[in-house]
C-alpha cells in the first residue's frame, strides 16, 4: 500500500529508504531492492576483496542505518501505513544478511552460486513470511518492524542456502 502522504521526494529519509527511487518501480519493488542489494554485495565483496569480518561489520552498519532511516521516513505516517511497499532499504539489509555466509567463500564462482541461491531463498521467505516474520511485520509499526521481518527472512535464507550449498553444490 502506498500512502498519499508518502512520497519518494518528501524527505531525504524517504528518498534513501526507497533506494533512490528503486522502490517506486511498478512491479515487485521488493525484488528490485533485493536485486540492487545483490549487485552491491557482489561488487563490494569481489572488487574490494572483502573478508568475512569486513562484510560482517558492513552488514551491521547497513542494519542499524536501515532501522534509523526507515523509522525516520515513516514517522509522520499513521501506524497502518508505515510499511510502505516503496521502502526497499529493508530488503537491502535482509539480502546482505542472507548473503553474509558467502563472504567466507574465496572462489568467485562459488560466491556467485551461493549469493544467487540466497537471493531466491530470501525473496521466498520475505514473501511467504513464516513465523515469526509475519508476526514482526504485523506487530511492530516502526523502523524495527519494517526492517526486522526482512532480517529474519535473511537469517532463514542464510541457513537454507548454507544447507543447500554445502549438501548439493560444494
Amino acid at each position: 500500500m502506498m500512502s498519499k502522504k508518502f512520497s519518494v521526494f518528501s524527505s531525504p529519509f524517504a528518498f534513501i529508504s526507497t533506494l533512490f527511487g528503486i522502490g517506486r518501480l511498478p512491479f515487485a519493488p521488493g525484488t528490485w531492492g533485493s536485486l540492487a542489494a545483490l549487485v552491491v554485495f557482489l561488487f563490494s565483496v569481489i572488487f574490494f576483496a572483502l573478508n568475512f569480518i569486513e562484510v560482517f561489520f558492513i552488514t551491521v552498519f547497513i542494519i542499524l542505518f536501515s532501522f534509523w532511516i526507515c523509522d525516520r521516513a515513516t514517522i509522520k505516517l499513521p501506524e497502518t501505513e508505515r510499511d510502505q511497499k516503496a521502502i526497499v532499504l529493508d530488503e537491502f539489509a535482509g539480502l546482505w544478511v542472507a548473503c553474509l555466509p558467502a563472504a567466507g567463500i574465496l572462489m568467485v564462482r562459488e560466491l556467485l552460486i551461493f549469493s544467487l541461491i540466497a537471493f531466491v531463498f530470501f525473496r521466498m521467505f520475505d514473501i511467504w513470511k513464516p513465523a515469526p516474520i509475519g508476526l514482526i511485520d504485523k506487530k511492530f509499526k516502526n523502523g524495527f518492524g519494517i526492517v526486522g521481518d526482512d532480517l529474519i527472512a535473511g537469517v532463514y535464507a542464510a541457513i537454507a542456502t548454507s544447507l543447500v550449498f554445502y549438501l548439493f553444490v560444494q
